[in-house]
This record gives C-alpha cells, structure tokens and sequence, in this order.
C-alpha cells in the first residue's frame, strides 16, 4: 500500500509552527513576519496540489525500472533498508548539489532559498516544478533492485526529516553536528552570503558534504534568501521568475552554443558578451534591507482568513483527490491557487488586486454550484464566499486609496 506521509504529517508540521512561533513571541526573536509566512506556506500548499498530477507517474517510473531492469532480487531485511536509507542520501545530496550548479535545475530549486526569513515554514516552501525531475537521480536504486515501496518510505522520511532543522531557535548540536545535518548546517545552505552559497547539500547526513568537498561551517551571521530577490509575494511569479531571467537571457545571445549553455551552465554565469560569470555580492549590512512592502493593516484579517480557506480546501483535496472525479479536482485546485495569489496581490497592493478579488470570489461560487460538490460544502462555501464579498467591498469602502486601484 502505497501512503503519503507527507500529506500525513502536515497536522504535525502545523503544530510545530505554532510551538515555534509562540517561542518566538515569547523570547521577542523577529523570526516570523505575516506575509513572509503566508508566501511560504502558499508554496508548500501549491507544490502539494499541483504534485497531485505527477505523484502516481513518476512512482510508477521508478516501479518500470524496478519489475523490467533490476539487477538483483534483494529481502526486506534490516540490512537492506539501512544500504537503502545510506541510499537514498547521498543520491539526494547529488540531486541537491546539481540543482544549485545547474540553471534549469535552480530554475526549480531556487524556490525554496527565496524567504528572507528562516523558520519552520521556510521548511514547506517548496517548487512546483522539482519533482518533475528530481526522481530521476534515484533510478540507480530502481535498477540495483530496492523495492519501490521501501523506496518512497525512506524518501519521505529523508524528505521529512528535514523540516525540523530549518530552525534558528537551535544552535548548536554537539558531536552530532559532525554526523547529522542540523540547524546550523542548513542554515548556511540557505546563506546568500558569497562564503555560504552552494555549501551543505545534505539530506540527513552531512558527510557527503565533508566527504565531496561542499561543507562550511556556521560563522558569521547568515543573510537568507537569494542573490537577487524575488521580491513578490506572488506564488505564480516564484516558481516562473528564473525561467524568466533565463529565456530573456538566452534571447540576448546570437549563439546558439551560448543559448544552450544559459540553462545548463551555474547560476551566474552569462556570455561573454553580456559580462561573462557574475559572482555573488558581498552583503552591506548598512544597506541591507528585505522585501517588506507595506499594506493596509486593516486587510490583515481579511488575508488571513482568505488564507485559512485555501489551506482548509486544499487539505481536503489532498486526502479525498482519489475519490473525486477530475473537473471537481482540477475546479478546487485552481480556486486554491488563485486564492493563493490574490493572498500575495492584497499583501503587495498590486494594482489588479481589487478587481481580482472580486473576480475570485464570485468564480468561487459559480465552481462550487457548476461542478456539484456536496450540497453541505455548497451551502457553508457559498456562505463563506458571500461574507467575504461584503467584508472586502466594506475594506475598499474604508480605504481612501482604493480608487487609484
């Protein structure tokens, strides 16, 4: 039986957050902002849904290679799952390397380096696009012949174990640090500091990086967040805006060599042409300053609650997707992200962004009587919907700039 615990842990991951950021009020410690927060978890609730089309596909990649190519006949012994957990890091840690020193890898990968931030949501901040490839890096265990099974548990393990250690409330772990990939470790993998960018790639053990040459030690005070910032609240434009840079780039280059080495070459480099590599900057810390733009504080409720709603329903979806028929699926997953965006439009006071809520919510409505869910959920989305209409024309009432919008 095949079971996501991903999806299952997200109650637990939840709880964690909220433990952290009580800390976090109670020690005064700056680590959490509200729109910083609601950015990443708008990622980890988009990578999740969109993940929904892609799951089943690229499981049964690695089965094909398992049933037709293997090589060997190996027991489920205890053994065998300790050779496959050895296993299954230092593939992620090669997958993970190559994802920072390859542009149309990073194009994926760079989502989750984005927050400014570094707590336990920056954890769930995660690419829509990764998994597309990612799986590709362990078919070598497919053909040496570890059950598929054993396979995607001790993935989603590898995977989980690394939400506990983006984390700044622990310091240092002792002889484990020598060992383990911890706190300290990641925090320097999501450094933009010059001396910290492509440092770390383990999963669970920090060998590999010892062992090939990528490990650095926590220092100096860590900068999160990448070279050039995103800058946007937008889900849509995080998982799009290097693919961006990278098309307009290669338009740049009459070359057709240089063109193809725009998505295969590391982060920084360009033709020589347009300067040749750029090397990361060093970090005024006078100067330095994150992405914070303001917004009417009055709409933080009303986000908040936008939010609430997109996480409930995409919840939901995530632990009834088998049982639905397509058009429902794909009519709550598009709600789930538009809300998603609109969240990020209200908290940048985009332009578009009046005349997009409006347009949200009433489509909300028309999906939810048009596809015929449950007449249960039609009736209390169709009330929520309706509240949230009077609540957002009584903010753009309220708001003396609303007119310019």
């Amino acid at each position: 039986m095949k079971v996501d615990y991903i999806a299952l842990s997200v109650p637990v991951f939840f709880i964690l957050i909220g433990i952290e950021v009580a800390y976090n009020f109670y020690k005064k410690l700056n680590y959490y902002r509200l729109n910083d927060s609601i950015s990443n978890l708008s990622q980890g609730i988009g990578q999740q849904l969109t993940g929904i089309f892609m799951k089943t596909a690229l499981f049964f990649g690695y089965k094909y290679i398992f049933e037709h190519w293997r090589l060997f006949e190996l027991p489920k012994t205890i053994w065998i799952w300790i050779i496959l957990f050895i296993g299954v890091d230092f593939f992620y840690y090669w997958f993970h390397r190559m994802s920072h020193q390859v542009n149309a890898l990073w194009a994926a990968h760079i989502v989750h380096h984005q927050s400014e931030e570094y707590n336990l949501t920056v954890a769930l901040r995660q690419s829509w696009f990764q998994g597309w490839f990612s799986w590709v890096f362990y078919l070598p265990l497919a053909l040496i012949g570890f059950d598929p099974l054993m396979f995607l548990t001790l993935s989603s393990f590898n995977t989980l174990y690394q939400f506990w250690i983006h984390t700044r409330a622990i310091k240092s772990m002792g002889i484990l640090e020598y060992v383990l990939n911890t706190p300290s470790h990641h925090r320097v993998h999501h450094g933009s500091n010059p001396k910290y960018i492509d440092k770390n790639h383990a999963g669970t053990l920090i060998i590999w990086d010892r062992l090939f040459g990528t490990f650095q030690k926590e220092e100096e005070a860590v900068y999160y967040g990448i070279t050039k910032p995103l800058a946007s609240w937008n889900p849509v434009w995080a998982n799009l805006h290097y693919w961006d840079d990278l098309v307009k780039t290669a338009k740049k280059s009459p070359r057709l060599s240089d063109k193809i080495k725009v998505f295969i070459m590391p982060p920084g480099w360009f033709p020589k042409h347009l300067g040749g590599f750029q090397q990361a900057p060093e970090i005024d810390e006078n100067t330095y300053q994150k992405y914070n733009p303001k917004y009417q504080s009055k709409l933080t409720g009303y986000v908040f609650t936008q939010f609430l709603v997109a996480l409930i329903i995409g919840s939901a979806i995530l632990f009834s997707y088998n049982k639905m028929s397509i058009l429902p699926l794909v009519s709550g997953i598009v709600f789930c992200l538009l809300t998603l965006t609109g969240c990020g439009a209200l908290l940048e006071q985009k332009k578009w962004q009046v005349k997009f809520e409006y347009f949200r919510l009433l489509l909300g409505i028309v999906l939810v009587l048009l596809f015929k869910y449950p007449i249960g959920y039609q009736v209390i989305f169709v009330g929520i919907q309706l509240i949230s209409l009077i609540w957002f024309f009584n903010l753009q009432k309220s708001n003396p700039d609303s007119n310019e919008n």
